[in-house]
């Protein structure tokens, strides 16, 4: 009898950190895959949106194949500018191409604004077609402390879970 070749899956983790974009130089808040209207936006080579970013490193990180820098790096100038949706489902077509399928991606992001509860499912739906598996988010608040407590930037961290096929 033969012995099957067990299939492990592989975990990996996405942080990603953007300060709020300067009120001189005004940009539109793009969190989650969504356009936020109203709300102050967020420095950064891209669209700034940490949640995107964070599920694309997360993927990385699983496959061992490098990281957002590496991919899509303030050197490549054709992703200034990009879309999260973008990156993420360019990420998530670069860990296939690398002999991975993904199982799921959960991130979850701290911010004292905007209400994103009302807008979870939408946030969810936009991701996870982005990443081709699903992806949930959640968000929290830190209780008034450090920067995303005095409203200077929003951070977010991603676990993803791949396995080889």
């Amino acid at each position: 009898m033969s012995e099957a070749k067990m299939i492990l899956p592989r975990t990996g983790i996405g942080l990603d950190v953007h300060a709020y974009a300067s009120p001189d130089l005004p940009r539109p808040l793009w969190l989650g895959g969504l356009f936020w209207e109203g709300e102050r936006g967020l420095a950064g080579h891209s669209d700034g949106d940490p949640v995107a970013h964070a599920a694309a490193d997360a993927l990385f990180s699983a496959a061992g194949i490098g990281d957002l820098g590496t991919h899509f790096g303030t050197d490549r100038p054709e992703f200034a500018g990009a879309s999260g949706v973008t990156l993420l489902t360019e990420a998530a077509r670069i860990v296939r191409a690398a002999g991975f399928e993904i199982g799921n991606v959960a991130v979850q992001f701290v911010a004292t604004r905007p209400k994103f509860g009302p807008r979870r499912e939408e946030s969810q739906r936009v991701l996870s077609d982005a990443a081709g598996a699903p992806v949930s988010v959640t968000a929290t608040t830190s209780d008034g402390l450090g920067f995303t407590g005095r409203g200077e930037g929003i951070s977010a961290v991603a676990t993803a879970l791949v396995y080889p096929r």
